[in-house]
């Protein structure tokens, strides 16, 4: 599917379906709101599916892979191979996203967007494994753009075509963004930078384990493309074009694809809410099916959500990445479906209120 054509199909959430699920959830069988946060979720995933009995049966977190030219420039304790290296872990059911997940009885699902790694020789695989490569590694955006405009689209194009896939094939009723890049914290903040308006500082962290002098290498890489680029904030493809990732492209697919088929989406961490940035301003009505699974230990991660006006469910203080934190916010999700669907109203019950 053309990124224009499931731009044009995104329904907004049902804010009628809202409202009754507030009406039913002041009325059930405990003292007014008594779950907190819970009830805002299950009234949001009541307005997502259209129902006062959300049901949550089937999940999966999607691994977007891809590699970065601004790696060069020292902004990773890192080297770059080991993104390629890390998707046998991921297959194989030995990274940390795909053991919670498992746990969870959620599908893996790894694909391979804009890596450097030659993946023809991968076997033993036990999780689904998708090859749908954009780009060989993104340029380095101090030198010239990290992509084509025409690369950028098709990355956000690869999101939707893969995510769609699965949600039909495996039944989805929800997905999870999840990601794997070395280098990638430092597109994600430029992106963060460009569309919140953020100072680089006030965006930037230590990523996989910077050290002082290694966060303010990575603060002045950032300054340097940013003003050589001068993304546009309100032309998220130029900006993801100029300053982002193929990966970061894929999981703005992601979020369109859970929208044009009416399911929630739980966003993971930094990077995978730079995805979200972009899919919210190609379409706002994507928000409304945004879950926040946590907020990460990067200090520009709050100042993406709090653009977005969305609230995470967990503060773990994790900085992993891949999904994990969605992941482990993925229980609460559900008991917020299984309360608004199953506990009684005072009504049902037969007791006055």
């Amino acid at each position: 599917m053309k990124l224009d054509e499931i731009l044009n199909q995104i329904a907004p959430i049902d804010e009628n379906f809202r409202i009754k699920a507030v009406e039913r959830n002041d009325n059930l069988l405990m003292p007014l709101r008594a779950m907190g946060r819970l009830h805002e979720i299950s009234e949001q995933l009541s307005a997502i599916y259209r129902t006062l009995k959300p049901r949550i049966e089937k999940g999966a977190v999607f691994v977007m892979a891809g590699d970065h030219g601004v790696v060069e420039e020292g902004v990773s304790p890192f080297p770059q191979e080991v993104t390629g290296l890390m998707f046998n872990a991921f297959l194989n059911d030995l990274a940390t996203v795909s053991v919670l997940g498992k746990k969870e009885g959620l599908e893996i699902i790894l694909a391979d967007i804009g890596s450097k790694y030659d993946s023809s020789n991968i076997v033993n695989k036990k999780n689904e494994f998708v090859v749908k490569k954009v780009i060989w590694g993104t340029k380095n955006f101090t030198k010239e753009p990290a992509m084509t405009r025409e690369e950028a689209i098709r990355s956000i194009e690869a999101g939707v075509e893969i995510t769609l896939k699965y949600i039909k094939d495996k039944n989805l009723d929800i997905v999870i963004t999840g990601e794997m890049g070395i280098g990638n914290t430092t597109p994600s903040a430029a992106i963060g930078a460009v569309i919140t308006g953020s100072r680089v500082e006030e965006m930037t962290g230590k990523g996989a384990g910077l050290s002082s002098e290694g966060v303010k290498r990575k603060i002045d890489v950032i300054k340097r493309g940013l003003e050589m680029h001068k993304p546009e904030p309100e032309d998220p493809i130029d900006t993801l074009s100029k300053v982002g990732g193929a990966e970061i492209g894929a999981i703005a697919g992601i979020i369109l694809a859970a929208s044009y088929s009416k399911i929630p989406v739980i966003i993971d961490g930094f990077i995978s809410t730079a995805g979200a940035l972009i899919a919210y301003k190609l379409n706002p009505a994507t928000k409304g099916y945004m879950i926040a699974g946590h907020c990460s230990e990067e200090p520009g991660h709050i100042r993406m959500l709090n653009y977005l006006n969305i609230k995470p469910i967990l503060n773990l203080n994790m900085r992993l990445g891949e999904g994990t934190g969605a992941v482990l916010a993925l229980p609460i999700v559900k008991q917020a479906a299984n309360m608004i669907s199953n506990v009684a109203t005072f009504e049902e019950a037969g007791i006055p209120k």
